[in-house]
């Protein structure tokens, strides 16, 4: 569903194949998200880190399409002014990236993740998404995780439009996982019978991502 071909390897990319196969960041340690809110191994960060694949697509609000399909029962292709015409949630959530550090209390403002399904309307098999990017980036979420409260297609943070760094125009963000998951400059979205892995997952990330189970590697 991207208009771009899978990103080539960067530096970043090397670098976190080979944390995941050395087990980089891993403490053993397992938290309940109500008991505890920083996972283990993370750190607070004040400033918003911007990690990528080393591409950044220029994506217009006039040139953004967001297409919903696989196993749904109302196919949609969205632009701009169809996707503001859905209902709009401001939430505030925390960041957990892989790499260890976290940033709490981030103000976003979107289309919740659940008001999207209840339009495409998923088939009853329907299991798991696959999320694309303009950049050729995919990651993949169970239907449950992608449903669950929180979960919000930003176009907004902190009472301003999501910069093209941090991937504007729309992102997904998904608060309570490894925030790899939460896709930047989104164009697609599949939903299939059964969950596979996306970009990370196929480089040793795990197919989840549960921070509070440190669910960083396969």
């Amino acid at each position: 569903m991207s208009d771009e071909p899978p990103p080539e390897p960067s530096k970043l990319t090397t670098s976190k194949r080979r944390w995941a196969s050395e087990g980089k960041f891993l403490t053993g340690q397992h938290a309940r998200p109500e008991e505890q809110r920083l996972p283990p191994g993370q750190h607070i960060v004040r400033d918003w880190l911007v990690l990528d694949l080393g591409r950044q697509p220029e994506v217009s609000r006039e040139r953004w399409r967001l297409k919903v399909g696989g196993m749904v029962e109302r196919p949609v292709t969205l632009d701009w002014a169809a996707f503001m015409a859905l209902p709009q949630t401001a939430l505030r959530s925390d960041i957990h990236c892989v790499t260890s550090w976290s940033r709490y209390d981030n103000d976003w403002q979107g289309v919740a993740a659940h008001d999207l399904l209840d339009l495409v309307q998923p088939r009853d098999e329907a299991a798991a998404l696959m999320l694309h990017g303009y950049d050729g980036y995919t990651t993949n979420v169970t239907l449950a995780d992608f449903a669950a409260p929180g979960v919000l297609l930003a176009h907004s943070w902190q009472g301003q439009k999501l910069t093209k760094a941090h991937g504007g125009p729309v992102r997904l963000v998904v608060p309570h996982l490894y925030f790899w998951k939460s896709a930047k400059w989104i164009s697609g979205i599949d939903l299939l019978g059964a969950d596979k892995p996306g970009f990370w997952e196929s480089s040793g990330y795990h197919l989840r991502g549960d921070p509070w189970r440190e669910e960083r590697y396969s």
